[in-house]
């Protein structure tokens, strides 16, 4: 099918030949509708007029970057990654990803459940819900997700040709290694540059050598592992979820990366909101929920992601007997202490990439008042600067949680 590129008009059109859709919605007639603010697709929400509770969310990339304009070249291919990512993601855990009810590489979008109930993570946060049931749900999607995907449980040619069909999403990689480990540090066109110009402590960011070269380093992880198939942008805006339910969503970054990057990054986003609190609403009760869910979401992930490696006797990696136990669980305790601190080496990365550079989040970049506007950025570079510096050397879930307590 050649490519066209859709608009609210032309949406109801194509979905009309659509067999799942049309058995999805039966006769009704049907409203289209553009939603959303994100800066690389558009999204169409398709209603039943009959039913409006009836819908389904369409997503299609454009070949540019949206939030800028045509001028801003950008492949559309990035959506051949989301849909691949979906689907695989769906194999292991349909109840944390949203249903896809067609997808089409050659149009570049994909049709797929709409999530009424919901709400975007980050706002929900901001706003001080508590979500009981978020660190059971993530720490269950974190370690299905990575182990799966992972040489731990895979054999070598289907890990290679997982490799293979994820990692020519070289665009969307791009974007990371220039926003999350490069061009953030440094004085760059890009920046959020009203709020750098004469700022004291963007001077003393781009300055930082000690600082820069750690972030190196972790740049390299992120250029050179390919441990486990990654959602690639794991963040607060990129999960639904409301008190009983979580769905991850938007996995157009996804590829084959060092295993801390999708927890890295969503740590980094529980701390921007700890952040907003301590210096916003002050809520310590919240600040304690927000660290309790950090403790949580590391302590149940390395919880579940051993108990499905002790329930895998042969991979790629280990051939049963090759080993005796004791050395087996030496080598498996290492080895998950290795993930929490690469996972806080990029979580730190994360939350200072958000300070200066482009893309900062609602949590700090969105507080009007400036002087608390640069108390939280101080915070947060802090915070950031200390798990940079250190992640190489924790031992523990609570050296981790004593940084963000000990920041003021």
């Amino acid at each position: 099918m050649q490519y066209k590129e859709l608009n609210v008009e032309s949406v109801l059109e194509f979905i009309q030949n659509i067999d799942s859709v049309k058995e999805y919605f039966g006769l009704d007639e049907l409203n289209v509708a553009e939603i959303g603010d994100g800066n690389l697709n558009y999204v169409y929400i398709v209603k039943s007029k009959q039913n409006p509770k009836k819908a389904l969310i369409l997503k299609q990339a454009v070949e540019y970057l949206r939030c800028v304009g045509q001028e801003y070249a950008l492949s559309r291919e990035r959506m051949s990654f989301e849909i691949r990512a979906l689907k695989k993601f769906y194999e292991y855990l349909p109840s944390f990803v949203p249903k896809i009810y067609y997808e089409n590489e050659d149009m570049s979008l994909v049709i797929m459940q709409y999530l009424d109930q919901h709400i975007i993570m980050r706002k929900g946060l901001i706003a001080k819900t508590v979500y009981p049931n978020f660190s059971e749900h993530i720490s269950t999607y974190l370690a299905a997700t990575l182990f799966y995907t992972s040489s731990l449980y895979l054999q070598s040619d289907k890990k290679r040709k997982l490799i293979d069909r994820f990692n020519k999403n070289t665009e969307l990689c791009k974007l990371s290694e220039d926003f999350v480990f490069t061009t953030a540090y440094m004085e760059h066109d890009t920046n959020d540059n009203e709020n750098v110009k004469s700022n004291k402590h963007a001077k003393k960011l781009f300055e930082d050598m000690e600082f820069k070269t750690k972030i190196l380093n972790l740049k390299y992880k992120f250029m050179t592992q390919t441990d486990c198939l990654l959602h690639g942008d794991l963040h607060t805006g990129s999960i639904m979820l409301n008190k009983d339910e979580t769905y991850v969503i938007d996995p157009e970054f996804a590829f084959v990366g060092p295993f801390g990057f999708d927890i890295g990054a969503l740590i980094a986003n529980l701390v921007n909101n700890y952040i907003h609190h301590s210096v916003v609403t002050k809520d310590e009760e919240f600040k304690k929920y927000l660290l309790k869910t950090i403790k949580e979401v590391l302590e149940l992930f390395e919880k579940k992601f051993l108990e499905l490696w002790n329930k895998q006797k042969e991979s790629a990696l280990l051939v049963n007997g090759f080993l005796d136990e004791d050395s087996l669980n030496s080598f498996k305790s290492e080895f998950m202490k290795n993930i929490l601190r690469d996972s806080i080496g990029f979580s730190g990365a994360k939350i200072a990439r958000r300070v200066f550079g482009v893309a900062g989040v609602e949590d700090i970049r969105g507080i009007k008042d400036k002087d608390l506007r640069e108390e939280a950025e101080v915070l947060a570079l802090k915070i950031a600067r200390e798990f940079v510096m250190k992640y190489e050397n924790l031992k523990s879930v609570d050296e981790v949680l004593e940084i963000i307590k000990n920041a003021r």
